[in-house]
């Protein structure tokens, strides 16, 4: 019998990092959760029901190296990654996009992207049905000058995300696929329970985002690489 599946989750330590990681390790997948923090990122992965924590620096390209040599040594090749390593900044108009935010969001959103991705992209395109997938925003295509440093940097997102679809889709196999899950926002339970008058119109519960990324390795590759998804 073949082993399960290894999904990488990078930015498990959020409410969505441990629905999905959940999720998957339900599903029967290995699922290692990464987070920067050892005390976050453990509490974490004990909410998960199986996941293994690790700590790592994603935007610190050797340390992604590293990590990625002892993952190769001790569980095998990855299979899939959820890249949902993020934050928002923004808000009181165009002349407050400021420069630390925008550093900040860089590093946090894309320059973890990168190196992640460019670290396992060869051992998930040589996977069956390896996959990518990064949760993005509708403000993408709906920027406005209070959030234009936060939908221009998930803009460069999607568009590395197509970057990896278009070489998924010249590889030999058809199986690996690059798939960018959008949202207008993500609500949770803690969320609910702290604002218990709001309603959240239109966010995206971190449960469904945890069955859609499972649903992500069942589905035919031709229907998910480079396309842009969008979640209720």
């Amino acid at each position: 019998m073949s082993e399960s599946p290894l999904v990488l989750v990078a930015g498990g330590s959020s409410a969505a990092g441990i629905a999905v990681a959940s999720a998957l390790v339900s599903a029967g997948f290995r699922v290692l959760t990464v987070g920067s923090d050892a005390g976050r990122i453990g509490a974490a992965a004990a909410l998960t029901g199986g996941a293994v924590p690790l700590v790592c620096d994603l935007a610190d390209p050797e340390a992604v190296a590293a990590m990625g040599d002892s993952i190769h040594r001790e569980h095998g090749p990855v299979g899939g990654l959820v890249h949902l390593v993020g934050g928002w900044r923004g808000g009181k108009g165009l002349a407050a996009q400021s420069d630390a935010d925008w550093d900040f969001l860089h590093r946090s959103v894309l320059t973890t992207l990168r190196n992640t991705t460019r670290a396992f992209y060869d051992e998930i395109a040589a996977s069956g049905s390896g996959r990518i997938a990064i949760v993005s925003s509708t403000s993408v295509t709906a920027p406005t000058p209070g959030n234009a440093n936060y939908a221009a940097v998930k803009a460069a997102a999607e568009t590395w995300v197509r970057a990896l679809a278009a070489g998924f889709a010249q590889d030999a196999s058809p199986g690996p696929a690059a798939v960018v899950l959008v949202v207008k926002a993500l609500v949770d339970d803690a969320m609910r329970a702290a604002s218990p008058e709001r309603k959240f119109p239109g966010f995206t519960d971190v449960a469904v985002l945890g069955q859609t990324v499972v649903g992500l390795f069942s589905t035919p590759a031709v229907q998910l690489n480079g396309h842009r998804i969008e979640l209720n």
